[in-house]
């Protein structure tokens, strides 16, 4: 049980009286590190249920989507499942990497999960349902009447109601221009009920001509009703806005001060910045106090990030009945310190500050791990003795079908990821090894192979042509079966390209690769770079296999070491 602190002397007082477990003890410290999930981790959305939280993201057109994550301390996160698990559910074929889905939101209401997403290009918003987060969830039920994108869910009584960004009414006045839209919705059935509402027409204040209000979520909280959304689009102007009424379905009222939440104000030239701020959530911590997940970027210079947006958390205070943000004098910060015990979580996987580990591949596969646009269970094998063993496919990453393909999220600036491959090209068009991927059009590739008959390693850069990727260095290989050690190295604004035939002496293939061809401002999109395991026949037909021992990961960027 999570203890609640009191006042020490009402504290001392209780336990002297017998009300409180002798175990219990005074509220220990905790320091919340951002973000709190570091790396592809983009449009948050948090539910407390009794002392557990479960938290979404959006994954775009990776498979399993929709990652669901479990905390008790707002810190300490493992990922329990995935919403979208199954390929029956849905899958991506035939889309680019940043479609799929969008947004998701999580809710809970007597007993049962309810995940709210928009499958944006395709039959648009829908709900599953669980009644465990971990899965399995349901497959999807579509709402038509739901037009527009970014859903979420508020229960009140028998009554459910989904709130979304929307149409504006009549012409749009300005490119931007949007609503927030609220229909009913039936519990029991997933049908909407009635005709939608238009709630918020632009923004905070029309005349300014906001654009892009999105990402909405209804609470309750003593006599008012709070509507609050992302506005300014989800760049370096996206904040985050609040409006409050007395009825559910309002007349709104915006806050005299928003933005409750923003970026954008301070100087540029700050050291370690942290921009793009909003798409928020609030959620009461631990201590009962009010806190806001929300997404954020780290770029390394300019608007250059390759790390995708990440998930941060910052504390709420009430001020006259208004939720704000209270970040700190210099913008949202990379701790902050908060009075609740710390609850690690056994067998999870690190998520923010500075980490490393090493997956194995004997038995299962991280949940963490992404597939391109659905997955193909027959195509790879585990075992402890060759680790990962994927078939090669035809199938390119450069394509938008389902190549043989296996990624972990590229989560720090500055870091590494290592496999060692044991692969025999039996021809030049087959190559495997480790690919640094952003999008199908925005890749480096480091692979082994064979010219000439004879074993080579190479680094390929992606172009505008899928089948003509750019050749950017190659090296000979002594063994052509033999095993070979392949590793990225992040450093900010460049990727390095090492490679080792003994395990111990690494040469270098081409340093100083660089990396803002990778990142969001160049390949633009909205998603974050992956290290992927990959290999491919390049169109032709194989039986040709290549296996991974297993996959190093290393994150050491400079901010976490003051």
């Amino acid at each position: 049980m999570l203890f609640h602190p009191m006042k020490t002397k009402q504290f001392f007082a209780a336990l002297a009286m017998g009300l409180l477990p002798a175990t219990a003890t005074l509220a220990q410290s905790i320091v919340l590190t951002n973000p709190i999930l570091t790396g592809f981790y983009p449009d948050p959305s948090v539910v407390k249920v009794g002392p557990d939280y479960y938290l979404v993201n959006s994954t775009f057109s990776y498979f399993p989507g929709i990652p669901v994550m479990h905390s008790r301390d707002l810190k300490n996160w493992k990922q329990v499942g995935n919403v979208i698990s199954r390929p029956s559910q849905m899958n991506f074929l035939g889309d680019r990497m940043t479609r799929g889905l969008f947004a998701p939101a999580i809710d809970y209401h007597n007993g049962t999960y309810y995940v709210t997403c928009t499958l944006i290009d395709h039959k648009g918003n829908f709900v599953v349902t669980a009644k465990n987060p971990a899965g399995p969830w349901s497959n999807p039920t579509f709402l038509p009447e739901v037009r527009g994108i970014d859903p979420s869910l508020y229960f009140e009584g028998d009554k459910a109601y989904v709130i979304y960004n929307s149409d504006p009414p009549g012409t749009p006045l300005y490119d931007g221009h949007r609503s927030i839209k609220i229909i009913e919705l039936n519990p029991q059935t997933l049908q909407t009920v009635g005709e939608a509402k238009i709630v918020v027409n632009g923004g905070v204040d029309l005349s300014k001509k906001p654009i892009w209000i999105e990402g909405p979520h209804l609470m309750k909280r003593g006599d008012w009703y709070y509507l609050y959304a992302a506005e300014g689009g989800t760049s370096v102007n996206h904040t985050e806005v609040v409006f409050r009424s007395k009825e559910a379905l309002g007349p709104f009222v915006p806050y005299e001060k928003n933005p409750i939440l923003s970026q954008r104000e301070l100087p540029k030239d700050r050291k370690d910045p942290i921009t793009s701020a909003g798409h928020a959530q609030f959620v009461e911590g631990p201590d009962r106090k009010t806190y806001a997940i929300f997404l954020a970027v780290r770029p390394y210079e300019g608007n250059y990030y390759n790390t995708g947006r990440e998930t941060f958390i910052v504390p709420v205070e009430w001020k006259d009945d208004w939720p704000v943000t209270v970040p700190g004098p210099n913008g949202v910060q990379y701790s902050y310190k908060a009075n609740f015990p710390e609850v690690k979580q056994p067998g999870a996987l690190p998520q923010s500050g500075n980490f490393a580990y090493t997956l194995t591949f004997e038995k299962q596969l991280d949940p963490a791990l992404l597939f391109l646009r659905t997955v193909d269970s027959t195509n790879f094998s585990l075992s402890k003795a060759k680790g990962l063993t994927l078939k090669l496919k035809p199938e390119t990453v450069a394509e938008t079908g389902n190549p043989a393909f296996i990624g972990k999220r590229q989560q720090h600036m500055y870091g590494s990821a290592e496999t060692e491959l044991t692969f025999a090209a039996k021809a030049a068009n087959e190559t495997a090894g480790l690919v640094a991927f952003q999008d199908e059009k925005h890749f480096y590739y480091f692979c082994k192979s064979v010219e000439n008959g004879k074993p080579v390693v190479q680094l390929f850069k992606s172009t505008a042509d899928a089948k003509a990727p750019e050749l950017l260095a190659k090296a000979p290989l002594k063994a052509a079966a033999g095993k070979v050690q392949l590793r990225i190295n992040a450093d900010g604004d460049t990727y390095s390209f090492r490679f080792s035939e003994d395990g111990k002496t690494y040469t270098s293939l081409k340093d100083k690769v660089d990396a803002r061809f990778l990142s969001t401002q160049v390949a633009g999109g909205f998603i974050g770079c992956l290290y992927g395991m990959y290999g491919t026949s390049a169109g032709q037909p194989t039986t040709n296999t290549a296996s991974f021992k297993w996959l190093k990961y290393e994150g050491h960027d400079p901010v976490y070491k003051k």
